[in-house]
């Protein structure tokens, strides 16, 4: 007879990234099928984040000056169609799950909250005046993606991987400063970035992918990466190994 202890359920996803998900689904649901064309137009620009509020237009564009703040946040719950949307899903039940059980819902929600934020600090820097929206949750999930590197390897190394699905809070973090020497992650972050670059500067067409904005997946993911300590509550210790032990 199979041991309990060892039967999982096929979906084993945290309430906190389950609600998530149903929360993005019934607003774009609720705005494409509740509200009138014009309405709806108005409620995402509305919730959109555009860099052009920040040069004087915040009174030109729905929202105003309100948006200035609440944009910051509201950007993330909007996606421009189903693809969008499902895609986005696909991304946030992978890595937040993984989150959601090392550090607890609440700190999860913070964490993929001040994500956005990044994601969307980085694409002012990077756009500023510029009048083209920014939607959807893909910078709160780079930021995932980044906080995730902080643990992954170590799983890896030590052939536990199955704590990922398991108990990723049984997974020693590795420090922030061996997290910036680590090849691996060095690697991986060279790709990831390189890629959003030639989007950026529209190499081989990628940057007509959907309008999407590639310089806040850069500011999400470095978040994640450099501000995941901040809330990881899994109880660590230091190690001369540079991984921070339980």
């Amino acid at each position: 007879m199979p041991d309990e202890k060892h039967r999982e359920p096929v979906f084993n996803v945290p309430g906190a990234v389950l609600g998530t998900v149903a929360v993005l689904v019934l607003i774009h649901a609720g705005r494409t099928y509740l509200l009138s064309a014009e309405t709806n137009e108005w409620l995402l620009l509305a919730m959109a984040f555009i860099p052009a509020r920040y040069a004087g237009f915040a009174n030109e564009i729905p929202g105003g000056e309100v948006a200035m703040y609440t944009s910051f946040f509201t950007h993330v719950l909007v996606h421009a169609d189903v693809i969008h949307l499902s895609i986005n899903s696909a991304w946030l039940l992978a890595f937040g799950s993984v989150l959601n059980k090392r550090m607890g819902a609440w700190r999860f929600l913070a964490f993929s909250v001040f994500g956005g934020v990044a994601g969307a600090l980085a694409f002012l820097v990077a756009n500023p005046g510029l009048a083209a929206p920014v939607i959807g949750a893909s910078g709160a999930i780079a930021a995932m993606m980044g906080g995730v590197m902080r643990f992954l390897f170590p799983a890896i190394d030590q052939k536990r991987g199955y704590l990922l699905r398991d108990n990723p809070a049984a997974i020693p973090r590795m420090s922030l400063m061996q997290s910036l020497t680590d090849k691996r992650i060095v690697l991986a972050s060279i790709v990831f970035v390189g890629l959003n670059l030639m989007a950026i500067i529209g190499f081989g067409g990628m940057g007509e992918m959907h309008a999407i904005a590639w310089e806040a997946h850069l500011g999400g993911y470095f978040f994640g990466l450099l501000a995941f300590a901040a809330f990881d509550v899994a109880a660590q210790k230091s190690s001369p190994s540079g991984l921070e032990h339980e």
